[in-house]
């Protein structure tokens, strides 16, 4: 078995032999500002740790590993775009650097670049594989859609809410580790129990980014924190918050979510955490979140192997739903 650290030092190795100062370099000069940026590399991680349940050799793995990670950069990519997002990783956004045109064309290289490492799947393992992430890279687009949509309510449910971020965020998680075992040459119903691991591992980690984005250290996230708030971003801090308001608390959020609010963001976002603290928004999604990293941990279990072969990935999960960045 590889440690964490190993695999993690497979996954860097990889992109660091990467050469994305090719022509026209207008075009892959973003792609490797945005790679060479690092975070956590949580995708292509997971393909490897799944695909060292069931195997020694990840050789096979590493591609496709790589290609999952490219596709998830992509959809930050282009998420920076819609969101206006100035900061990722403590660097400016590539919309912000370059312009939303190079953003946009780079983002389309990096899909199709995507495509092109997870095609490198042994031949018996292609179809399945490429099955597997053209579904969820779709399932990514309606979650990133429903994202977009909820902008324009007022009545997304705390359920509407939490399907949009499985299919935006969790999905992606669970694909990473039903390739990995896909891979790794795992029977179909332990490659399901890891799909369900990862998916409400995702669900957990993406609660947790929420609560990050309001409670985090910006030095050490690598994000804008309050960013959600500035946006008036639907997030299960905001749906809860107004469905436990009291008459007097809706008012106060009426004017912060109106125009005129917005005009004032440093007190908005200070506002906006007070009114999340008195509704009891933080405590529900801390619970929420724990709720799912349960769910996770009870999957990984009933994976048909021993615990200590799992050891890995048990403390990978904890450790990025208890995180602080």
């Amino acid at each position: 078995m590889y440690t964490t650290k190993e695999i993690q030092d497979i996954v860097n190795q990889k992109f660091s032999e990467i050469n994305w100062a090719v022509e026209p370099l207008g075009l892959y000069a973003p792609i490797g500002y945005v790679l060479a940026l690092g975070g956590k590399r949580l995708r292509p991680v997971l393909v490897l740790m799944a695909a060292n349940l069931f195997a020694e050799n990840l050789k096979p793995a590493i591609n496709p590993a790589i290609g999952l990670e490219i596709f998830h950069n992509f959809t930050l990519l282009h998420d920076d775009i819609m969101d206006k997002a100035p900061v990722r990783r403590k660097q400016p956004t590539v919309h912000v650097k370059w312009n939303e045109s190079t953003a946009i064309l780079s983002g389309d290289a990096m899909l199709i670049k995507a495509y092109q490492y997870i095609a490198e799947l042994l031949p018996d393992k292609l179809a399945a594989g490429l099955e597997l992430f053209s579904h969820t890279a779709l399932e990514v687009c309606e979650g990133q859609q429903y994202d977009m949509d909820f902008e324009q309510r007022s009545d997304v449910s705390i359920n509407e809410y939490l399907e949009m971020i499985r299919l935006k965020t969790a999905v992606l998680l669970g694909a990473a580790v039903r390739l990995g075992a896909l891979i790794g040459g795992a029977d179909e119903e332990n490659a399901k129990r890891l799909y369900n691991f990862g998916v409400n591992l995702g669900l957990a980690f993406q609660l947790k980014d929420d609560l990050l984005d309001v409670y985090g250290n910006a030095e050490t996230f690598g994000k804008q924190t309050g960013g959600d708030i500035l946006c008036n971003k639907k997030t299960f801090l905001l749906i809860t918050a107004l469905k436990n308001a009291t008459p007097a608390q809706q008012k106060e959020f009426e004017y912060w979510l109106s125009p005129e609010g917005g005009k004032e963001p440093e007190k908005k976002i200070k506002a906006v955490t007070e009114l999340y603290n008195q509704t009891n928004a933080k405590t529900a999604c801390e619970a929420k979140m724990d709720e799912y990293f349960q769910l996770a941990i009870r999957k990984l279990a009933e994976v048909d192997l021993p615990n200590e072969r799992k050891r890995n990935l048990f403390d990978l999960a904890e450790k990025l739903s208890y995180r602080e960045v």
